[in-house]
């Protein structure tokens, strides 16, 4: 009795314990996901802190330095002057390099030496990227969006989202951007979020073995990327739903929520623009808008919708030009003429020289370094004037002056970023574009003031504008403009509203930003269907479906799969009749990225899917720990192999490698369904098989060739090579 108690004792015992791993370990299943999250919004807000403030001192460096540390950029360097905001040039503790070099700023000599310095620190600082770019990591050019894209739709580009990547693609950012060249650092900055999210699963076993959870926590990464970039968390979830993200359950909208709040938290804390808020462009506007103001909103719309349309196409002919000519062959010498022709038009231009970020967030304002020297100068002339009377006419003139400018800058933006989007350095487009916009929508805003001014007495301004210009607000035509620009570059909607009003804090605006969103939207899809990511992905041959279009198919997958008629056999690999050097001859012959495993190639029964990558791993890992492995030896994907006689070589059991569930549809499966089951689960191939027998096979390449087909365009351009 004694005995049997003290068993069950044990018994209970053992399970309580085996109850209270379980509850252990599913806890710590659960809480991996969170603490995933949490630590790639600690690692992308860090990086995106020491990126703005790194950037904004260089860009400064192009200008002068500071005496009171070489390390302050020029607004931190004036603080604790004692100057106004007109007077911001003349800080004593701020030298230029003519004051430097020469003991004054005035003249023609100061001048040409500071137009000196700023063009060769420009050339330095790209030359340096570019250099970087192409010695350590040639993926750490460019966006990266099209490829984060490419990657969540379930193809796989080895490198892309390393540690080196990282690493170059960090530095490079603020030293291409520290350049002045037409570009910005938030598209980069969620490819930076999404290396975090690569480098950051390989300590969690959980995700570092399955490719679909890996792809769920990069869609995480990519909406934290976004957050840091504009510090719009909201809009970050919603850019990573609508443009970046195949597949997006409702797990993953919360973790990246949660990514994205951490991130932007973390950003918050570092404060790199001193002013404690997320980013440069918040404003307040104190003037409501009107409903007549709808017209010039939407001729915001359509402007945006044209010039998103425009630099698609230009862009895009430029880029293929310099993949099929020489000029890809020189990248370094690319980099150093557009560097140099940007800087040489910059600097005589006082809105081209300073940064796009900043000349955006003075657009957006009131009265801001556009206004202080023109604008608010015949805004306050206005203001003080009575009834009837006209302000001094000098004010005028200072105002036609800045949008002369402002015309040129306008100009130089629209054309130079069609070259420098797509070199080999980190080259943002959200910046560039909102730039575009944010001077059209000035100027546009400006020139309703001026209207509103003169001739207040029309029917559009009576009841709400009779007074004069003061119900008129430029700074909200430049972000209308700015959205709309945007949406026309990149086609977005819903996360392009929420990411304008988060960083600008505008929510009352949010109908005017909704009207040019869409409108930009419908203009430039009446001219091409194509966004500018994915007119990237095109040209580069990315193996990509569009999940937002609609195909529709009469054939079978049968009519799809390969091998077709005339063509060799499928390559297979048999259960347990293959030696491991007739496997290693099919691997050298082939370039497949895997294989089929069937019983014999008599029955072609389908047993499972073993990867080329795991093949070649395992028997190089056979040869060096297995005694008695040679190229006679056979290897087995089965359970149970038969006995060997003791003079034959060992086997080799690879059953650990095989999957065992592939997915396969039959040969009479209609290719809607093919097509859909490729997009929704991120495929990159299927076998076809009729009754359990293997018939063929259907890549995601063969896939978008026969789309290619149906729509009558060239099959053979969509391959990646």
């Amino acid at each position: 009795m004694m005995t049997l108690h003290l068993t069950e004792r044990w018994e209970i015992t053992s399970r309580s314990k085996e109850s209270t791993w379980a509850l252990i370990h599913s806890v710590s299943d659960a809480f991996s996901g969170w603490l995933l999250m949490l630590l790639i919004g600690l690692l992308a807000g860090s990086l995106a802190g020491l990126i703005d403030i790194s950037a904004h001192w260089m860009t400064d460096l192009k200008e002068g330095v500071c005496l009171a540390g070489f390390w302050f950029n020029h607004e931190h360097c004036c603080w604790k002057s004692n100057i106004t905001f007109t007077d911001r040039d003349k800080c004593p503790e701020w030298k230029s390099w003519s004051q430097l070099m020469i003991g004054h700023g005035e003249g023609a000599f100061a001048y040409i030496l500071n137009y000196f310095m700023y063009v060769i620190w420009a050339l330095l600082f790209s030359l340096l990227a570019v250099l970087l770019v192409k010695g350590f990591a040639p993926y750490a050019c460019g966006s990266g969006i099209p490829e984060i894209k490419t990657i969540l739709s379930g193809f796989i580009i080895r490198g892309y989202l390393g540690k080196w990547t990282l690493i170059i693609k960090t530095i490079t950012l603020v030293l291409a951007v520290s350049s002045g060249l037409s570009l910005g650092k938030e598209g980069p900055l969620v490819h930076v979020a999404c290396c975090c999210g690569n480098i950051l699963c390989h300590l969690f076993t959980k995700y570092r073995k399955n490719e679909a959870k890996r792809r769920e926590v990069l869609s995480a990464a990519a909406a934290a990327g976004v957050s840091v970039a504009f510090g719009a968390p909201i809009g970050g979830v919603l850019f990573s739903l609508e443009e970046v993200s195949y597949y997006f359950p409702l797990k993953t909208l919360w973790r990246s929520f949660f990514a994205a709040l951490v991130a932007a938290f973390t950003l918050r804390s570092i404060n790199p623009f001193g002013n404690s808020r997320l980013v440069l462009f918040y404003v307040e506007f104190h003037m409501p808008w009107h409903l007549l103001e709808l017209i010039p909103f939407i001729l915001l719309g359509i402007f945006g919708g044209l010039w998103g349309a425009f630099f698609i196409r230009s862009n895009i002919a430029w880029c293929r030009r310099r993949k099929t000519t020489k000029l890809g062959k020189y990248p370094v010498l690319e980099v150093f003429v557009v560097t140099a022709i940007t800087a040489i038009l910059a600097f005589p231009n006082e809105y081209t020289r300073m940064s796009t970020s900043e000349l955006i967030s003075e657009l957006f304002n009131d009265c801001g370094i556009l206004d202080s020297s023109k604008l608010c100068e015949y805004v306050n002339d206005f203001n003080s004037t009575k009834g009837d009377d006209l302000p001094d006419r000098a004010a005028g003139q200072g105002v036609y002056t800045a949008m002369w400018q402002l015309a040129l800058a306008l100009i130089m933006k629209v054309f130079i970023t069609i070259f420098t989007f797509g070199m080999k350095v980190p080259s943002g487009l959200f910046i560039p574009s909102m730039a575009v916009g944010a001077i059209a929508g000035r100027l546009l805003g400006v020139g309703m003031e001026q209207l509103a001014f003169y001739h207040h007495d029309w029917v559009i301004f009576s009841g709400w504008c009779s007074q004069g210009a003061d119900c008129i607000t430029p700074g909200l035509y430049a972000m209308v403009g700015a959205a709309a620009c945007l949406g026309g570059v990149t086609r977005m909607t819903v996360s392009l509203v929420v990411i304008m009003f988060e960083l600008t804090g505008g929510l009352e605006y949010i109908v005017p930003l909704m009207a040019a969103a869409m409108t930009s939207k419908w203009v430039a899809d009446a001219i091409g269907r194509e966004g500018i990511y994915d007119a990237h992905i095109r040209l580069n041959g990315y193996p990509f479906l569009e999940a937002k279009e609609e195909f529709s198919h009469k054939t079978l997958a049968m009519d799809v799969m390969r091998p077709r008629r005339n063509d060799p056999p499928l390559t297979v690999i048999t259960q347990d009749s293959m030696t491991v050097e007739d496997v290693e001859a099919i691997i050298n012959e082939t370039t497949y990225s895997g294989y089929p495993v069937v019983v014999s190639r008599e029955s072609q029964r389908l047993v499972g899917f073993v990867l080329r990558r795991d093949l070649i791993i395992s028997i190089e890992n056979a040869r060096k720990k297995q005694d008695g492995i040679v190229s006679t030896s056979i290897i087995y994907f089965t359970d149970h192999s038969p006995p060997l006689p003791p003079s034959s070589p060992s086997m080799l059991k690879l059953r650990s490698i095989l999957d065992l569930s592939p997915f396969t549809v039959t040969d009479q499966t209609p290719m809607e369904i093919v097509v859909d089951i490729f997009r929704k689960l991120g495929l990159r191939q299927c076998l076809v098989t009729h009754n359990g027998k293997l018939l063929g096979i259907i890549t995601k390449k063969d896939v978008l060739k026969h789309i290619a087909q149906l729509a009558n365009q060239d099959p053979d351009s969509i391959l990646f090579n």
